[in-house]
């Protein structure tokens, strides 16, 4: 059963998801990649303003591709989620409370996701066009110059993914490795 989520999400949606639900996500997301990561953390460092409030967010690991005529974004498949670890915990810290790509995290991230009760999902691999079509807007709002690695905001309408640390230390990679296990 696919569970219907909105964002911003609450603590109490976080706290409702587990470790192998399906998910379909609305609402307003942001696109961000190495680059504009890097970015913000140095504006946290410095004690500056974000170009968004992060604050019950999701951000969706991706770098999407141009627009076709009639499209509102590009392919927008998942990029590998650990290149983001060293710049999690503080966006974390900022109430940010899910993170969507595909991948292992990092021990600290997945600490930090139980702390600041937040939950990582994932995106199917290869299938970034289909993603695109979840997307009802999208514009870059900081740091243009980086091309498809600036910051978006989208507006998803029912993006599939899958819980896969949620706040309780629940893994699905764990999880899924164990239950077929054969030796």
């Amino acid at each position: 059963m696919t569970i219907k989520i909105e964002t911003p999400l609450s603590d109490s949606v976080v706290s409702s998801l587990r470790a192998g639900d399906e998910v379909s996500v609305s609402g307003v997301m942001y696109i961000a990649r190495d680059a504009a990561h890097k970015r913000l953390v140095s504006l946290i460092e410095s004690g500056e303003a974000l170009p968004f409030d992060p604050r019950g967010q999701i951000i969706y690991y991706a770098g999407p591709t141009p627009p076709k005529p009639g499209q509102v974004i590009g392919s927008v498949g998942p990029t590998t989620s650990g290149r983001m670890d060293p710049y999690t915990i503080p966006l974390l810290e900022l109430g940010l409370k899910g993170m969507i790509g595909k991948g292992y995290r990092s021990a600290a991230v997945r600490k930090g996701l139980i702390e600041h009760r937040a939950v990582y999902f994932a995106a199917i691999g290869g299938a970034g066009v289909l993603a695109g079509q979840c997307m009802k807007s999208a514009k870059p709002i900081a740091y243009e110059e980086l091309g498809p690695e600036a910051l978006w905001r989208v507006e998803a309408e029912d993006f599939p993914a899958f819980v896969v640390y949620d706040a309780y230390g629940g893994d699905l990679y764990e999880e899924g490795t164990s239950k077929y296990r054969v030796c």
